[in-house]
């Protein structure tokens, strides 16, 4: 059962790790090319937030998520953390006088690839019912993104392969036992707006990218955990009003 909830997410690993060999070999290409893919890549992550960020009607929920997985997240300053892994990272790959963009490359594909609805219906599609079809459409996309951030990026982006298996895995494994728990009325709630909450985070993703800001996205993962929280506390009162 734990090997036909995984299939999907492996599959999504090993498609960016191609994407990343193969765009190792694009990397020669000259700055201002690299520069204008990169306006390219931005402006389609701002398409694709800006579509998912409308999914759901419920504003309140969403903007409570946001508020309270800022809150979390600056508190425990998650965006330092994972630049400081990235950092890390760097430092032991990096070659000696090579101007490198490990670090970048390893927390841009990771925000990327975690942060999304694809990547959580995905991996709860693998583990309720075995289908892993989302997650094996993600894994091309991840793929061909995985090439195009490394031509610009380099190295680095392979090592987003790391949070992205451990975070699908997680929730593939969790979804085995989530009908327990969860109902599928509310469990179809919680994805409209995760995908929402999610979106606006792509979105945030996509304005670093084009450098319009400097937004610490990292500091708002938690509320895709929140989001969940503050809709089971919005239908009970939306209840118990009605």
């Amino acid at each position: 059962m734990i090997k036909i909830a995984l299939t999907g997410v492996i599959v999504n690993g090993i498609c960016i790790i191609l994407g990343t060999i193969f765009g190792l070999f694009f990397t020669k290409i000259s700055e201002r090319i690299k520069d204008t893919v990169m306006v390219g890549i931005g402006l389609t992550v701002l398409l694709i937030g800006f579509s998912m960020a409308l999914t759901s009607e419920r504003i309140i929920v969403i903007l409570l998520s946001l508020v309270t997985g800022a809150i979390i997240g600056e508190g425990l300053d998650l965006e330092e953390k994972l630049n400081r892994l990235g950092s890390h990272i760097e430092v032991k790959f990096k070659k000696p006088g090579q101007n490198s963009r490990i670090a970048e490359g390893f927390v841009t594909a990771s925000l990327i690839f975690v942060i999304g609805a694809m990547a959580v219906v995905g991996a709860l599609d693998s583990g309720l019912r075995g289908d892993h079809e989302v997650l094996f459409t993600k894994s091309i996309i991840d793929g061909f993104v995985a090439l195009v951030l490394t031509t610009t990026m380099g190295f680095g982006v392979i090592f987003s392969v790391i949070p992205v298996v451990l975070y699908e895995g997680g929730i593939a494994l969790f979804a085995t036992q989530i009908n327990a728990w969860i109902p599928k009325d509310m469990l179809d709630l919680f994805i409209e707006d995760m995908t929402s909450t999610g979106g606006l985070l792509i979105f945030a993703i996509g304005l670093n990218l084009l450098k319009i800001t400097e937004i610490r996205v990292a500091n708002l993962l938690p509320s895709l955990l929140t989001v969940g929280i503050i809709l089971y506390v919005y239908l009970q009162v939306e209840s118990w009003l009605m």
